[in-house]
């Protein structure tokens, strides 16, 4: 049995994803508000004065443009941002500006400096009356309390120190998660990275089954931020049935992240097996009646013991049947049984979500089409973790599309395949050219004759295999005769 996660409260990773709003150029005006209002507010309660000037002094903050400022003698702001910026922030002009208050800063600072002064003493007082564990509890208290104001330098300087001198390997894998979130919260994914390879190693050392559970979620989140999205869809995905990483992210989020992850990258069985038939995300997507209830309670399976239709149909009449249909804006907060999970969250619209799913898997490519659109405009635009890849995600998933209909048929017509996504035969025509030069789809199209075919040219793989060994064949006998030239064996040379 492992012990209890510590140092799993800071950062608050939702002002992170307030501060991505403030910048987002997607964003709606009334959202950007709210955000600068929820930003001050989480400021304001745990006293972030190393944040706040971070993101809104007039000179080195990286929110505010020129003269924006409460203050009338500030200075004003050179142009340019700071390159450790480009992680946190939508993009470079800001949509909003977070008002800078010279008096509000130093009142934080002031209170900060006290609360620091207060750790300094329960540490000193901690090594001339204590033991080695309270003088680790107060150094644990000064770490936690630098990643609650967003000090990043000072709080993994602190973790870092903590971990030194703590000799229990799951204190130590919880060190290096509060880290990975520091890298999180600010966006160094070159952090991350570093840090996730650490706590794997810490984990495969000894990890306890919650730890090594609740690392497959930050693995997969930090395998979503640089594009990896194969490497991320299997982790977030087993992450759905035994989540309890809510300091990371909600529910909601990661079934957001799950699907849009398998959906990329997860081929057409293991797409239907662990996202289509999952249980978890079926109960999430909007599974109306006696479905949604089946799934909710685990019988709606796609692993190896789900029951076959037919023992699911004489179950299914004693089943209470639901007397109102559940809608897809659904509150997950009643889902996770963890005591860490948020007391309160927002609905989600995952109707646009489902329909992706539900289109993709059984060829209605125009309604395909549509849900990516409202899934861009929903989702993948007013995400931090999903903005940066949304244009190749969309590509990616035309591009899929057009695979799985191509794949059927030895020849269609450009027009009846254009009518099939909605779109006109012109933009299917340059769209498919992209894909053919790049040879992702091995296709031709003739627009010479009539209104234009489509031919799909399948790889023969009995021919290929025999290529290969002819072309494998050829280099062996040339390394062979260089390597005979070299020892001189040939026979005319021999003593």
């Amino acid at each position: 049995m492992g012990s209890d996660p510590q140092y799993a409260k800071w950062p608050a990773l939702p002002l992170a994803q307030h501060v991505f709003t403030i910048t987002n150029p997607y964003a709606t005006r009334p959202a950007q508000q709210a955000a600068i209002k929820s930003l001050q507010d989480g400021i304001n309660e745990n006293k972030m004065a190393p944040l706040y000037k971070y993101l809104a002094h007039p000179t080195e903050g990286i929110l505010n443009t020129i003269g924006e400022t409460t203050s009338a003698s500030a200075p004003q702001k050179p142009t340019g941002r700071k390159p450790s910026a480009a992680g946190m922030v939508a993009s470079k002009t800001a949509g909003a500006t977070l008002p800078w208050d010279e008096e509000v800063y130093n009142k934080l600072k002031a209170e900060n400096d006290k609360e620091l002064e207060e750790f300094q003493k329960e540490e000193d007082e901690a090594v001339e009356q204590a033991g080695e564990t309270e003088i680790m509890a107060a150094k644990g208290k000064r770490a936690d309390f630098f990643a609650k104001i967003g000090d990043k330098d000072k709080a993994i300087a602190a973790y870092e120190d903590v971990f030194e001198k703590t000799g229990i390997l799951g204190t130590k894998i919880d060190l290096v998660l509060a880290i990975i979130r520091m890298g999180l919260f600010y966006g160094d994914k070159a952090l991350v990275k570093k840090h996730v390879a650490r706590a794997k190693t810490l984990v495969d050392s000894g990890g306890d089954w919650d730890r090594r559970n609740r690392l497959k979620a930050y693995e997969g989140l930090h395998l979503l931020t640089v594009r990896s999205y194969n490497l991320a869809a299997p982790l977030l995905l087993d992450s759905l049935s035994t989540f309890t990483s809510y300091e990371l992210c909600t529910y909601s989020n990661l079934v957001v992240y799950s699907v849009l992850a398998g959906s990329v990258s997860l081929k057409r069985v293991d797409f239907k097996s662990k996202v289509v038939d999952a249980p978890e995300i079926k109960a999430i997507l909007g599974a109306d009646g006696d479905d949604k209830l089946l799934a909710l309670t685990g019988a709606i399976s796609a692993g190896p013991g789900a029951e076959d239709s037919e023992m699911r149909d004489s179950k299914e009449t004693t089943t209470p049947s639901v007397q109102t249909k559940t809608t897809t804006a659904v509150n997950l907060t009643t889902l996770g049984t963890s005591t860490d999970q948020p007391e309160s969250e927002l609905a989600v619209d995952f109707s646009p979500l489902a329909q992706l799913v539900s289109s993709l898997y059984n060829g209605h490519y125009k309604l395909f089409f549509q849900a990516l659109a409202q899934v861009e405009e929903q989702f993948l635009t007013q995400d931090r973790y999903l903005h940066e890849h949304k244009g190749w995600f969309i590509r990616e998933m035309r591009l899929r599309a057009y695979q799985q209909l191509l794949q059927s048929y030895r020849v269609v017509g450009l027009e009846s395949m254009a009518n099939d996504f909605g779109v006109t035969v012109d933009f299917l025509d340059r769209d498919l050219a992209k894909f053919i030069a790049a040879g992702r789809i091995p296709c031709t199209i003739d627009r010479v004759t009539g209104k234009g075919v489509i031919e799909t040219n399948r790889p023969d793989d009995k021919n290929k295999q025999y290529q290969d060994v002819v072309k494998q064949g050829d280099q062996l006998i040339t390394k062979l005769q260089k390597y005979g030239q070299a020892v001189r064996l040939r026979g005319s040379e021999r003593a």
